[in-house]
């Protein structure tokens, strides 16, 4: 599944992770906590402690939540551009737009503003010869 050693593991784990916050069981039982935790406010008189509970708990998942969800994203990323790499590669384009996510952002621009020309006199062109 890739990687060696702990970042093997933590891309593993990762994706475990991911995989299961997006479900909509996990959804339903994030739900169910809320309402478990809202109806108890009475048995604990809506005090300090209890409002802390649910704000401790939110923000340690939600701070743990980054890296997990960053990860996976950066995964999924390299996948597609390796995808879109290979393709490039097997196809009659331009082999210098591989890689191109790794250019500065003065280059990148100039590349997109080359093909958004590029783009827009083909369609003229098609339209004169319609």
């Amino acid at each position: 599944m890739g990687g060696k050693g702990k970042s093997g593991i933590f891309s593993t784990f990762a994706t475990a992770v991911a995989t299961a916050s997006g479900q909509p069981a996990t959804f339903v039982l994030a739900v169910g906590l809320v309402v478990v935790w809202a109806v108890s406010g009475p048995f604990f008189g809506y005090s300090e402690t209890w409002q802390l509970v649910i704000n401790t708990g939110t923000t340690i998942i939600t701070f743990l939540m980054v890296f997990v969800v960053q990860n996976s994203q950066n995964r999924d990323g390299r996948a597609v551009q390796a995808k879109l790499d290979e393709l490039i590669l097997a196809s009659h384009a331009r082999n210098e737009f591989v890689g191109i996510e790794k250019m500065d952002e003065h280059r990148l621009r100039q590349m997109s503003d080359m093909l958004r020309q590029k783009a827009d006199s083909m369609a003229s062109r098609e339209e004169d010869e319609a």
